[in-house]
């Protein structure tokens, strides 16, 4: 009796905090939505609302930390236990970066706004945006099911994201070749872009965590990376 008493307050407070990974989730999708389409409308005050909402998606981290270290420190969990509260402050971890760049996208849009449009640029990073937001609510579902196949296939997507870069890298090339004035647009534009194909980075990692919690093994085969934009520079 006493150990089935011990499982079930674990059990509780482990639900608690992955309450807490779910609202973290959820402003961080809002977040990645509102950064990319503060960018498209160049609506400044909408990147600023982005910017100032990273507080709350900082301070849920911090939270999900000091409970996971509680749960750690005051139930003594068996191996299978301890690593799935460990996952739980490494998901936490990815979603706070992903909010970071967020952030970041933000912040260039209220530059970009004084400057000229760049053609279908602020479009093209939409769609990207849109993509790495689908992947992360998959790979958050994927956790909350435990369903390593779900992951699986949000880190297949991961190389979609990465080509999606590459032609806006290009794209981004040709527009500061034809028109010298839109180089300072465009660094940011590219800049933007950057940090979308890292956020679908993290979200692949937090695909990962879930092969690794169900299965108890990370995955063995290279990461599909598709971003060559390292042999154009």
């Amino acid at each position: 009796m006493p150990n089935e008493h011990i499982t079930s307050v674990f059990d509780r407070d482990l639900e608690a905090v992955q309450a807490h990974i779910m609202k973290m989730g959820g402003l961080v999708e809002a977040a990645i939505t509102n950064a990319a389409k503060s960018l498209e409308t160049r609506d400044v005050e909408l990147a600023e609302e982005v910017r100032a909402g990273d507080k709350a998606i900082d301070a849920l981290e911090d939270l999900i930390n000091e409970e996971a270290a509680r749960v750690i420190a005051l139930r003594a969990p068996t191996a299978r236990d301890l690593r799935l509260v460990l996952s739980v402050m490494k998901v936490s971890a990815n979603l706070e970066r992903i909010g970071d760049y967020a952030k970041n996208i933000a912040k260039r849009t209220t530059v970009l706004a004084e400057a000229r449009p760049v053609q279908d640029g602020a479009a093209g990073l939409r769609r990207m945006a849109r993509e790495v937001e689908i992947m992360l609510k998959d790979a958050l579902d994927a956790y909350i099911q435990r369903d390593a196949d779900i992951a699986r296939d949000v880190i297949e997507r991961d190389r979609d994201v990465d080509q999606m870069y590459n032609g806006l890298f290009r794209e981004i090339l040709t527009f500061m070749a034809e028109d010298p004035r839109s180089i300072t647009a465009c660094m940011h534009l590219h800049f933007i872009a950057k940090n979308v194909e890292r956020m679908g980075d993290h979200v692949t990692a937090i695909a990962e965590e879930v092969i690794y919690l169900v299965t108890g093994e990370r995955p063995t085969e290279a990461r599909p990376k598709a971003d060559t934009t390292s042999q154009t520079i």
